[in-house]
């Protein structure tokens, strides 16, 4: 996930579209839905030499898949995350370090040996487009709370429930004389 920048050669204003399919080294997500490792993650690139540093403009393509976290069926969703990152100059960083020592804790990113490594952008991107609570369908009844039989197999799905105070009186099921 480490890309070149030195064909930009510092000069404000040049730039270079890259279009490259990478190997996620690791999942992409949280414990309820990820891109699995080893999963492909199709980018498109645009590098662009700013006074700065490099300006990191893309998106990535990819297939998550999970659970629903209504019935626990395996769902799959398709994920387009678009991103834009500055990759600041190491000596325009340290400056920057000595600036806004006092600023947020905001995430700054250095180029290495003009090398640009995308990890960190890319999983943020990714992440973030991730659905919180991923479904199977948007109308998924889920699953019975008290026997864990799936609504959607068996729509008519019921318990009779009995208050806990009346349930002494169901012995007396017969008329009383």
């Amino acid at each position: 996930m480490v890309f070149d920048t030195r064909e930009l050669s510092r000069r404000a204003g040049a730039h270079r579209e890259i279009t490259r399919t990478i190997v996620a080294a690791e999942d992409l997500g949280t414990d309820v839905i990820a891109v699995p490792a080893g999963s492909a993650l199709d980018i498109e690139l645009q590098l662009e030499s700013v006074q700065e540093g490099v300006l990191v403009t893309g998106q990535v393509h990819a297939q998550a898949s999970g659970a629903c976290v209504r019935c626990l069926d395996p769902v799959a969703f398709p994920v387009i995350a678009r991103f834009q990152d500055l990759f600041a100059y190491a000596d325009r960083a340290a400056h920057h370090h000595e600036v806004d020592a006092g600023a947020d804790d905001a995430e700054t990113y250095e180029l290495v040996d003009d090398l640009a490594d995308l990890e960190p952008v890319l999983r943020d991107a990714v992440v973030t487009a991730l659905p919180f609570q991923p479904l199977c369908r948007s109308d998924c009844p889920g699953l019975c709370a008290l026997c864990g039989q799936s609504l959607a197999e068996s729509p008519d799905h019921q318990h009779e429930t009995i208050d806990p105070r009346w349930a002494a009186l169901q012995e007396f099921d017969g008329p009383h004389n």
